[in-house]
């Protein structure tokens, strides 16, 4: 989730637009959502969830319905009774959901969140995050403990525009200056918009592309489009195993556009007892870049129920 901000990780900044794109989003995630029972129907209503029921809420991409599965079954394994919102949409979406109550827990991106609360904000280590984060919130949420996974925006090239620029992952997004006007990007509708995207792209790196597509947050709609060259250089998220597979190159980010972007519970205080919160925050002990790679890469490529992979991955962390 930069100093200055995180995908769908962060951000669609227009209602209509996250309307839309959640329902594009539900769609063409179905395939990859979870099957969990006590799902809401309709993950944008405010029902409140009563006192004995934590209400977890997940963006619209498949790590996020991963990690909130993650984090919902590690509290059912405590007896807490759990409900999930999942294909919300946008940070404008479930801030505004966690901060009214309608969700109990929010798996986080400490700097896409900071990012959202604080643009200018520049902490130099996560405890600084969390800590410039707490000072922004809403005095009815806090974060819990981060865990050391993470999972950043990035600018990655497919493998075609790699080799015609000789391009590796030793090169920087600086290398692309005076190739962008030759390419074109393809990101969510937000990255359009946001410091974390082509507003610091060109403003940190001088790079002013072709053309921005419209696409998704990362997702299967990205991949296609940088698989098939329609772009040659998008937001692609550095956990998504799809860079592996084919062969994409992510380009190194000397001048820290995407920050820290660490997997970090948000709560709505009074939504969530101590004995949740210590549940929690064993999740985030165990959780690292490593075995999120390889939980992401058996929901998106073996095409496996993220739920069915979480509780696998809660019973080998000993936390089922």
């Amino acid at each position: 989730m930069t100093h200055t901000a995180k995908s769908s990780r962060s951000s669609t900044r227009h209602p209509g637009a996250a309307a839309v794109a959640l329902t594009a989003a539900a769609a063409l995630l179905a395939g990859c959502s979870s099957s969990s029972d006590n799902k809401s129907d309709n993950p944008l209503s405010e029902d409140k969830a009563n006192g004995s029921t934590v209400v977890v809420g997940s963006n619209n991409f498949a790590e996020s319905i991963l990690l909130a599965d993650i984090y919902g079954e590690a509290l059912k394994a405590k007896g807490i009774k759990v409900t999930y919102k999942h294909n919300i949409g946008s940070r404008e979406t479930t801030y505004g959901l966690i901060k009214n109550g309608s969700i109990s827990v929010m798996p986080e991106y400490n700097g896409a969140l900071l990012a959202y609360l604080d643009p200018k904000a520049t902490p130099k280590t996560v405890a600084e995050t969390t800590a410039a984060i707490n000072a922004e919130l809403d005095s009815k949420l806090t974060l819990l403990e981060p865990s050391t996974a993470q999972d950043k925006d990035s600018v990655t090239v497919n493998a075609e525009t790699a080799k015609k620029y000789n391009l590796t992952e030793k090169s920087s997004i600086a290398d692309l200056k005076d190739i962008a006007k030759d390419l074109v990007f393809g990101g969510g509708p937000e990255f359009q918009t946001r410091h974390q995207g082509m507003v610091g792209l060109k403003s940190v790196y001088g790079l002013e592309f072709k053309s921005f597509k419209a696409l998704d947050a990362g997702g299967p709609l990205t991949q296609a489009a940088l698989k098939k060259n329609t772009v040659q250089a998008a937001d692609i998220f550095t956990t998504d195993p799809t860079i592996t597979k084919e062969k994409f190159v992510v380009l190194q980010d000397p001048k820290n556009l995407f920050g820290f972007q660490n997997v970090q519970p948000l709560v709505y205080k009074s939504g969530l007892s101590q004995e949740g919160v210590d549940a929690l925050n064993a999740v985030s002990a165990k959780l690292d870049t490593e075995a999120l790679l390889d939980l992401d890469a058996q929901v998106q490529l073996e095409k496996k129920d993220p739920l069915d992979v979480a509780k696998a991955w809660l019973k080998s962390a000993g936390l089922d």
